[in-house]
């Protein structure tokens, strides 16, 4: 790779100007100014005709703004289901609360034939002083299938969507000794 050097002029004569000469042209640096100059008039020109042609062949409808309010959202069409939520953390709070207080609180199913909800603690503590209705050995068909008993794989997502939410209860008696 050579490098072109001009030998006729004195190095020496550069240095007494200051600068150097062959390094810049300052008619082309204006001449180069000005075309860039130009093709960015000419493209906002283009852009100013291309988005008016745009706005009166398919109009966009009202602008978005940060600032409506929500009457003026009420009035306008929301997007068909399902819609991205706003606050998922939040939302998901206020399920797993609905969720709790169905479990720990007392209330009617079914008015009419009498069916009522209680809270999940209570309903053990029944089974624990009652009991279960069973039957005997001898009233239960002998083509019954039997059924397996459930287990449930130790894990810290047991208590489902809502388990991380809440505080851990106390262990199990043995769970987490090591032997």
């Amino acid at each position: 790779m050579a490098t072109e050097h001009r030998h006729h002029e004195d190095p020496r004569k550069e240095r007494e100007e200051g600068y150097e000469r062959r390094d810049a042209s300052i008619p082309g640096l204006l001449q180069g100014a000005f075309w860039m100059a130009l093709v960015l008039f000419v493209t906002l020109m283009l852009m100013r005709f291309v988005f008016g042609y745009f706005k009166k062949v398919q109009p966009l409808g009202p602008t978005a703004s940060p600032l409506v309010t929500p009457a003026q959202q009420a009035k306008e069409m929301l997007p068909p289901s399902p819609r991205l939520q706003v606050q998922p953390h939040n939302e998901l709070v206020d399920y797993c609360d609905a969720q709790q207080k169905q479990v720990n609180t007392y209330g009617w199913i079914d008015e009419q034939s009498g069916v009522v909800r209680i809270p999940v603690d209570r309903a053990m503590d029944l089974i624990l002083t009652r009991g279960l209705p069973t039957r005997s050995a001898s009233e239960t068909p002998a083509n019954a299938p039997k059924v397996p008993t459930a287990t449930v794989a130790g894990g810290e997502d047991v208590e489902g969507q809502c388990g991380y939410l809440t505080e851990p209860g106390p262990s199990l008696p043995g769970e987490g000794q090591e032997k």
